[in-house]
């Protein structure tokens, strides 16, 4: 699965929640495109699996993100490959449930997970990045991290949160070389957007301009462009892949023309 002479060729990356879904889809992607890729995941096995799948570009971990111990040795296996170039900051929780009825427990957890675990990512990587002279780090926030919706508070203010390190970040280390730009998925079929399953999770959808729920390879093709030297102008920006959602949803009671 891999080339040599690819987008990502020579690079060397980082992808936390990279069992499944978006981060599964993004390390193929990038081992395919030339890459060598540490895959993290607190699913050890199927994190494992994805990773004998890519075959010798690919090396995966347990990956606790909450825990700076499990970053370090992400990034001890990631330079046993070469200069570390990219992290994407991927993996996240989900909490469904009203303002009254999410406890302080709930609360904590996403934001343990989504906005802690994103900081000492970036923390993370910024030596080993000096050590490359640069890279490109990937916040993968989400549409609610750019408006909302009812019923997921701490998922929606830990997302806004990552906007707000994401730009933080890239101020400070833009001399260095480092770009931190964050990556705005809309609904993606996968198991955190779909997570009963439904067979008509497109039905959801069929208000918005592209009327279907995105796939985890639409959004791997955003983050390859935002590791690849293609985006090397850009920095402290959201990049938004949703089917047009935030544009709002189509009325056919009204004229479209």
């Amino acid at each position: 699965m891999t080339s040599n002479d690819g987008r990502l060729a020579g690079k060397v990356a980082i992808i936390t929640g990279a069992a499944r879904g978006q981060g599964a889809a993004e390390a193929r992607l990038f081992a395919a495109q030339g890459a060598k890729v540490v895959l993290g995941d607190v699913l050890e096995a199927d994190v494992k699996a994805v990773a004998e799948e890519i075959g010798a570009a690919a090396t995966s971990l347990r990956m606790d993100i909450r825990k700076p111990e499990d970053w370090a040795e992400a990034v001890a296996a990631a330079e046993a490959f070469g200069p570390l170039n990219v992290l994407v900051n991927n993996a996240a929780v989900v909490h469904f449930a009203s303002i009254v009825d999410t406890t302080v427990e709930d609360y904590e957890r996403v934001v343990d997970i989504n906005q802690k675990g994103t900081f000492l990512g970036i923390q993370a990587a910024i030596a080993p990045m000096k050590r490359a002279g640069g890279g490109s780090i990937i916040n993968v926030s989400s549409i609610d991290g750019l408006q909302a919706k009812n019923g997921i508070i701490a998922y929606a203010a830990s997302k806004w949160a990552i906007r707000g390190m994401t730009k933080v970040a890239a101020l400070e280390l833009g001399h260095h070389g480092i770009r931190v730009n964050s990556l705005h998925p809309g609904g993606i079929d996968t198991v955190m957007g779909n997570p009963t399953g439904m067979d008509n999770i497109d039905d959801f959808y069929r208000r918005y301009p592209i009327p279907r729920a995105g796939r985890s390879e639409e959004i791997a093709q955003l983050a390859l462009f935002l590791a690849s030297d293609e985006s090397s102008y850009s920095t402290g920006s959201e990049f938004v892949a949703d089917g047009g959602w935030g544009c709002g949803e189509f009325q056919k009671f009204l004229p479209t023309s």
